[in-house]
């Protein structure tokens, strides 16, 4: 964890330099990858004026500038603006079975498509403006608040933006470091973070990152070969799959099973093959443009290198880089997949614990603040680091990100999002995944409207406010993936998990890991009495095994004082009876109905106000 230097001499360098033209905004969103453009959707539905300051000419980031056009995880939570962004993908192919093309994923789609996608989307908004190739080089900083981000250009032109909030939207965290905001880089140890996973010594190294190509089959007897890179090295590569190993390889896959890895419509291959494959390591973080460019250049060719290793090893010059894919001079991508960038230090800090069993430090209930959620399990990149080191990662069920790893623990005017936000390097590896990243994005969006509007700052906004906006927004909160919007009890189940009073069951599974409540089974009494315990009431339903709905709502006509049929003649029972199919007798009651009532009887949600800066007990 560290305060960057740069930022002070930024700041001193402010003063013989003259920026102009000024650009004043309400929200200014550096950096219009994944989570900017979620963020900037958000924030101008909510009524505010946003901008958007974005190097490339793109939109999306990973998802399209990286050519990272495979979604990983929550293919059944489609929340919010990632499963709006779905939609349109499936209205482009048409339908689900159009983009699962490839076996890595359930959503495939072409870079190019994506980003005009995000484009249209962008366009529909009024108070969305975007000023593309820019970076960021120094902010200005006034009593401990973010005032002004400066930028520049290729031209050498300089601007200056003036915001309420700005939201850190880049793929290195670059915003949060020169405002001078605390951060992690690399691996924390056992010591630091207490999680069982964790390295025992230092492993001071990133994750690996990832010049993605995409390469489209133009049929056979094609000699469009790539140009062979100086630093070619077919050993690399050897034995990535079996046809192209040079010793007995019966348990490697197939190289062609390998290429449908990331198999895009119209016969494109997303090439981000991990084992003896493309990804690529490098310190690239600290560095400035002009030497990040030299490394990524070097990524760029061992890419490269791959593409002339298939088609000349292993005979695939049918495949070639994909024409007019993207909008660069030599084919490839924008940007690089960047795994892992700088880690703010948030007023809050999601460790791989809290994410195994939510539940388990009652002092530290951080998902109540939940404003994203994910089921991608925890999946590192690191075997081309210098000291490869592969980590037993335990399974983990789907789980939700709090509030306050957005929040820096210092720097006011800011929030984080993209891969930058307040976790731990391990948890990284799951909160890094694109539909994640979407959602913290339109987390943050929110959050920045709702502080403008309010004339507070991020750390500040009502936290149940916030997820009010996400929730209508069409939000998980909580990672109930057996619950989807369509059920009538889908707010209420949400609105009662994010208070505690009714908890769903981690489910860690392969690599689409769940959480279920299971709404549509029947209440035991075991369990209603927990959840009444919970609601601070006591006594219980007098039945041996299941609770009926007579039973549960006579127990909480006592419990307020008023009679059944009170309650049966309110208008919310009237108007919900049908729908949730009420009838008041000895039916048993499911966990679906019984958290409609708890909802709208009690209120725990709104009764139970939640903050963000929970203790760690563990590192305390």
């Amino acid at each position: 964890m560290r305060n960057i230097v740069f930022a002070i001499i930024s700041i001193l360098f402010l003063q013989y330099c003259e920026y102009s033209p000024n650009t004043k905004t309400q929200i200014a969103i550096v950096g219009g990858g994944a989570s900017g453009v979620s963020a900037a959707l958000q924030a101008a539905r909510m009524g505010n004026e946003v901008l958007i300051i974005e190097s490339t000419e793109w939109l999306g980031g990973m998802l399209t500038s990286a050519g990272v056009s495979a979604i990983d995880g929550n293919h059944n939570m489609p929340s919010g603006i990632w499963g709006e962004f779905r939609s349109h993908l499936y209205d482009h192919y048409g339908g689900p079975d159009s983009v699962f093309t490839g076996w890595v994923s359930r959503t495939l789609f072409e870079p190019s498509v994506g980003n005009e996608i995000l484009q249209k989307m962008v366009a529909q908004e009024e108070n969305i403006t975007i000023l593309n190739g820019w970076l960021i080089d120094s902010v200005t900083v006034v009593d401990n608040q973010i005032t002004e981000a400066h930028f520049f250009n290729q031209d050498n032109e300089r601007k200056t933006v003036i915001a309420d909030v700005f939201i850190d939207g880049t793929e290195y965290g670059d915003l949060l470091a020169l405002a001078g905001a605390s951060y992690s880089l690399q691996m924390e140890t056992f010591e630091e973070t207490k999680e069982d996973a964790a390295p025992r010594e230092k492993h001071p190294y990133v994750q690996d990152l990832t010049y993605v190509a995409i390469l489209e089959d133009i049929g056979p007897n094609s000699l469009s070969l790539v140009e062979k890179p100086a630093n070619y090295d077919a050993s690399e590569f050897d034995c990535m799959c079996k046809q192209v190993c040079t010793k007995p390889a019966e348990d490697l896959i197939d190289c062609d099973f390998m290429l449908d890895y990331g198999r895009l419509p119209n016969d494109k291959f997303m090439i981000n093959w991990p084992t003896k494959g493309n990804d690529y390591y490098a310190e690239i973080l600290e560095k400035n443009y002009t030497e990040r460019d030299s490394i990524l250049q070097l990524a760029k060719e061992f890419t490269q290198s791959w593409i002339y290793f298939m088609q000349t090893i292993g005979g695939y010059t049918n495949l070639v880089l994909a024409e007019n894919e993207f909008p660069s001079e030599d084919g490839y991508p924008l940007i690089p997949y960047i795994r892992e960038s700088r880690r703010v230090v948030g007023v809050d800090r999601l460790f791989l614990y809290d994410i195994i069993d939510p539940y388990a430090l009652p002092e530290r209930t951080i998902y109540k603040s939940g404003i994203a959620v994910g089921d991608y399990p925890v999946d590192h990149h690191r075997k081309k680091n210098p000291v490869p080191k592969q980590f037993d990662f335990p399974k983990i069920p789907s789980y939700n990100v709090p509030y306050g790893t957005l929040v820096p623990e210092t720097i006011n005017g800011l929030l984080v999002a993209e891969k930058s936000i307040s976790v731990s390097n391990l948890v990284n590896g799951t909160t890094r995944l694109q539909p994640v990243v979407l959602q913290l994005g339109q987390a943050a969006g929110a959050a920045a409207s709702l502080a403008v509007q309010d004339g507070k700052q991020p750390r500040d906004i009502d936290v149940r406010e916030l997820q009010k906006v996400l929730l209508d927004a069409g939000m998980w909160l909580m990672p109930y993936m057996d619950t989807q919007p369509d059920n009538p009890a889908f707010t209420s189940i949400q609105r009662v998990g994010l208070s505690g009073i009714m908890r769903g069951e981690g489910i860690p599974f392969q690599w689409a890991n769940e959480t279920r409540f299971y709404p549509d089974s029947t209440v035991e009494i075991s369990n209603f009495e927990e959840i009444l315990t919970r609601l601070g009431l006591t006594g219980g339903a007098s039945a041996t095994d299941m609770v009926s709905q007579e039973q549960a709502i006579s127990f909480f006509a006592a419990s307020l004082n008023i009679t059944n049929q009170s309650i049966s003649e309110e208008t919310w029972y009237k108007n919900t009876n049908e729908m949730l199919e009420f009838s008041g007798d000895n039916t048993p009651i499911t966990r679906g109905q019984l958290a409609w009532l708890v909802d709208n009887l009690f209120d725990p949600f709104n009764s139970d106000p939640v903050g963000i800066g929970y203790p760690n007990p563990l590192l305390d």
